[in-house]
């Protein structure tokens, strides 16, 4: 049987913050470490779903944070069930194994009803009020109260948001170690968010960036010590970046020049201008630094006018269309008719209307579920006043475009020599690092 494996996912994580990672680097000594270059688009769901599967969004359907439902006209941002990716996955393909390994997801993104045999992710209970109570899906069903019971609800509030924090970290990996101790599971992927937050909001070589890293490495210092102690030595590490964040500057606004052109359309309703997904010719659902434009009926004149709006635009680096999109692994159904990509300085702001004061009211609040795109404005929640600042100049750090050649890319780290095929993988070469290491062909 192949030594047990902890797998820690940490977006934001770069070569050059391992070097301010003691705790990390003892995890590393005596392993191997080696670039890792995300495939586009490098965001959380579409690179966790291709190392969790070894393929591209063209074949797994992730193809961004959010998925567009065309028939029932509705956005899902972050919350899809499992069952949306559309490959095996890490936990089915080491049960093919010999010794049938057991796994473990731990706060990965579509996580809801994945076939690892224990899981827990965040499912706030949506009251008929309009208010959440703090919940968590977990396999064994029960075991979310017992972690309640003992560590308290899972701090969603610094999970994601102005108070966003270490904590929700620390609540993940004190829940993990939990559950390494009661289920004893011999693949255990965690999911770390915490370097996200302070690149995004002041940039990736900010000092409150540099404190996140350091707070990070206690967490991983203090699970290390902890996975240690229930399992002994007889353990190998997995820590892999899922992309790196670049400085930023500037910001486009997609859907504001597709109103303009006369494309996307709004209802006016008491709260402010709505998105009108039913009667727009097209509309972008963005997501950091790109964006999947939506064309009513792929109608080919409205593409190719959406592609010539876009084409020398200030921030746009790359306006696909047609086999274009095919050519960066998303040919799927599930994608956009046109694709923007914004250059490395600059990302892409949901807004489509002109003046605050036409603002739905949900733009003014953290509502990650009812804007139908990512908004990291959010950060900047004003707690005294009640609200984000609908400022999107305020946004130093960025990600989801291409990582080409050298061009950020983040890094993987192994405890033990010879698990990696090379000094530069993509995400995708992840999956077939595990199966290596229980023993397991690729699966192509």
């Amino acid at each position: 049987m192949p030594k047990r494996m902890v797998f820690l996912s940490i977006p934001g994580l770069r070569t050059k913050d391992v070097s301010a990672m003691p705790n990390l680097g003892k995890l590393s000594a005596g392993g191997e470490i080696a670039d890792l270059v995300p495939s586009f688009p490098c965001v959380t769901c579409p690179v966790q779903a291709n190392m969790t599967t070894g393929k591209l969004p063209n074949q797994h359907g992730v193809v961004a944070n959010g998925l567009y439902c065309r028939k029932k006209h509705r956005v899902e941002m972050w919350t899809s069930p499992n069952d949306c990716i559309e490959s095996p996955q890490i936990w089915d393909a080491i049960r093919q194994g010999r010794s049938s390994p057991q796994a473990a997801s731990w706060f990965l993104l579509h996580s809801k009803g994945s076939k690892a045999d224990y899981v827990c992710t965040p499912a706030p209970i949506h009251n008929p009020d309009g208010t959440e109570s703090l919940w968590c899906y977990t396999r064994p069903r029960d075991m979310y109260g017992e972690l309640r019971n003992k560590f308290g609800h899972f701090p969603l509030k610094n999970f994601w948001g102005p108070m966003a924090s270490s904590d929700s970290s620390v609540w993940i990996a004190d829940s993990a170690l939990w559950a390494a101790k009661e289920y004893r599971p011999d693949f255990f992927m965690i999911y770390l968010p915490h370097l996200d937050y302070a690149a995004q909001k002041s940039g990736p070589d900010s000092e409150a960036a540099a404190r996140a890293v350091a707070e990070l490495d206690v967490v991983i210092g203090k699970l290390a010590d902890g996975i240690k102690g229930v399992f002994g030595d007889d353990i190998v590490w997995i820590v892999a970046g899922e992309y790196a964040i670049s400085s930023v500057d500037h910001v486009a606004y997609p859907n504001r020049m597709l109103r303009e052109a006369g494309l996307l359309k709004v209802r006016i309703e008491e709260d402010g201008e709505h998105l009108d997904l039913v009667d727009s010719q097209a509309w972008a659902m963005v997501d950091h630094q790109f964006s999947h434009v939506f064309v009513k009926g792929a109608d080919k004149q409205v593409i190719s006018k959406i592609v010539d709006i876009f084409q020398n635009e200030k921030g746009i680096a790359n306006v696909l269309a047609g086999e274009k999109i095919t050519d960066y692994g998303l040919g799927h159904s599930r994608s956009g008719e046109v694709v923007l990509i914004s250059t490395p300085d600059s990302w892409q702001a949901y807004y489509w209307w002109f003046c605050d004061e036409t603002a739905p009211r949900f733009a003014w609040n953290v509502d990650i579920h009812n804007k139908p795109g990512y908004d990291p404005i959010e950060l900047f929640f004003d707690l005294n006043i009640g609200a984000i600042p609908l400022n999107a100049d305020l946004i130093r750090g960025s990600h989801g475009a291409p990582a080409l050649g050298d061009s950020h890319p983040s890094t993987i780290v192994v405890s033990v020599p010879g698990l990696l095929s090379g000094p530069v993988l993509s995400d995708t070469d992840v999956f077939d690092v595990v199966l290596r290491h229980f023993g397991i062909g690729s699966a192509e």
